[in-house]
């Protein structure tokens, strides 16, 4: 066996001698790497006879060398990624024709003949980095691959709102959905049924979360991603975006020991988010903090987080009574589902801990109403419930091309507001990708249960008259902040109808 010397991984970079074909190299493992301004050939530690026969076939004076294996891998996949760089200079016009290093790609893609071999996969894998690079860098929360009658589609969910990424062909989406699977550890023969997992990529330095749902439909599957913050986006208290009083009431709220308090809002309102601002300002050394969340969206410091599984029996209300045998002072619960997990979830706050968890309402005050339709007696709930956040995200109109428009007199009639004022209206430009919106604020309706308000809470009949009691008492609804967003020209009209200025 001939014995050739190894070189450090670390201290390699890939290298190309001029005039050899790369792909023939690869073809037969032979590989090329530069080493403190020497060019090597590396060969495989086993079976490089037919490396050596390339290298001396084409005549080669290069120094022979191994790497590890783990070394050996990196170096063939950099020179996969390097042929497929070189096959897209031939392929494609100058490269100032192209805007955008995606869209060179793309098309490369969309034009050759060999990607379905093996050695072209690079590729691929290139381009699903680059979509989840594009979604990091565009701020999205999911990425949507689907499948259509004659054509693939990628969309991107920015802001609450999806906005077409790019059309690729079919066959390049069963590709992608195939990588995909590949590395959330799916099945890959499995078409016909839906398949749920998990995996991390690396961009730009950071390592993602990223949950995976693969879902068969008439034309082919599609997959949604959704892209998990990491503990380092968590914003503070106060940046979430409310207003001064509103952050003051809830860092009052959070230096109580015991009771509830609840977020509630639709889905993709910051409700998550809301609830682990609020885990990071409670956390320190002498408290013990336990989330049940489904999925965990945020890897939170100080925070033992559980994530449901209903496949082997872990639910809100099962995970909920085994959190209570681990002597916690603050549960967070993802979502309160059903009656069992809000009784538990109440008799939680009334035997001492602090609990937060979310609820899916309209507005702060139906909180009451519905925990009452879960069969929660009313005096229960006032004497645990010590407040309810109901908030929204509005997109921002962007500040670079938003236009000011005359409000329509109908408009003016229908938001109960004077003629004769100005808003603004979404156009779009090259810094908001023209969307026409940059950016999201929170907006939200506390709803504080003190003491007065107790004994009022137990004999109002239903939301309505618990509105009035709140208006009465200086509340500021989600409608009104609406409005002012509006008036302030912060965001549109067809916004702030989408966020639900009438329900309200």
């Amino acid at each position: 066996m001939i014995k050739f010397p190894f070189l450090e991984d670390e201290r390699v970079e890939i290298a190309h001698p001029e005039n050899i074909e790369i792909a023939l190299c690869i073809r037969h493992s032979l590989l090329f790497c530069s080493n403190e301004n020497t060019l090597y050939a590396i060969v495989p530690q086993n079976d490089y006879l037919g490396a050596l026969q390339l290298y001396n076939k084409l005549a080669l004076t290069y120094p022979i060398a191994h790497l590890s294996p783990a070394g050996y891998e990196n170096l063939y996949l950099k020179s996969l990624e390097l042929k497929t760089d070189l096959a897209i200079s031939k392929t494609l016009p100058s490269s100032a024709e192209y805007i955008d290093e995606e869209l060179s790609l793309v098309d490369f893609i969309k034009n050759s003949a060999d990607l379905l071999t093996s050695e072209e996969s690079a590729p691929i894998i290139k381009f699903v980095n680059t979509i989840f690079y594009q979604a990091i860098k565009r701020k999205a929360s999911d990425i949507h691959i689907e499948t259509h009658e004659k054509k693939g589609e990628v969309r991107f969910r920015i802001d609450g709102a999806l906005v077409k990424h790019i059309d690729l062909d079919k066959n390049i989406i069963d590709l992608i959905i195939s990588r995909i699977k590949v590395i959330s550890a799916l099945d890959i023969s499995e078409k016909r049924l839906p398949q749920d997992g998990r995996t991390q990529v690396k961009v730009a330095g950071k390592n993602l979360d990223v949950r995976v749902s693969v879902l068969p439909t008439y034309h082919g599957e599609r997959v949604v991603l959704r892209i998990l913050m990491q503990a380092s986006s968590i914003p503070a208290l106060r940046e979430l975006g409310f207003d001064e009083k509103t952050t003051s009431e809830f860092e009052e709220l959070l230096k109580y020991s015991h009771g509830i308090i609840l977020v509630t809002g639709p889905t993709g309102s910051g409700k998550s988010t809301t609830l682990h601002s609020f885990l990071q300002q409670l956390a320190s050394p002498e408290k013990n903090i336990i989330s049940i969340e489904d999925p965990v969206e945020y890897d939170a410091p100080h925070v033992s987080q559980i994530a449901v599984n209903t496949k082997a029996g872990l639910t809100f209300a099962s995970g909920l009574r085994s959190i209570l045998r681990q002597d916690p002072d603050i549960i967070m619960i993802g979502e309160i589902r059903d009656s069992e997990t809000a009784h538990i979830a109440i008799q939680a706050a009334m035997t001492g801990h602090l609990v937060l968890s979310t609820l899916h309402t309209n507005n702060a005050t139906a909180a009451l109403t519905r925990l009452a339709d879960m069969g929660i007696d009313k005096f229960l709930i006032t004497s645990t419930l010590l407040g309810v956040l109901a908030q929204r995200l509005v997109r921002k109109l962007c500040p670079e091309c938003k236009e000011s428009i005359p409000l329509s007199d109908a408009d003016a009639d229908t938001f109960g507001l004077a003629h004769g004022l100005s808003v603004s209206k979404p156009k779009g430009c090259v810094h908001c990708h023209y969307s026409g919106y940059y950016g999201r604020v929170a907006v939200g309706e506390f709803f504080m249960v003190d003491d007065p308000l107790r004994p009022l809470l137990k004999t109002s009949d239903n939301d309505f008259e618990i509105r009035e009691i709140m208006r009465r008492r200086g509340m500021r609804f989600l409608s009104d902040q609406l409005i002012a967003l509006l008036l302030d020209q912060t965001t549109g009209i067809d916004e702030i109808i989408r966020v639900g200025v009438k329900e309200a």
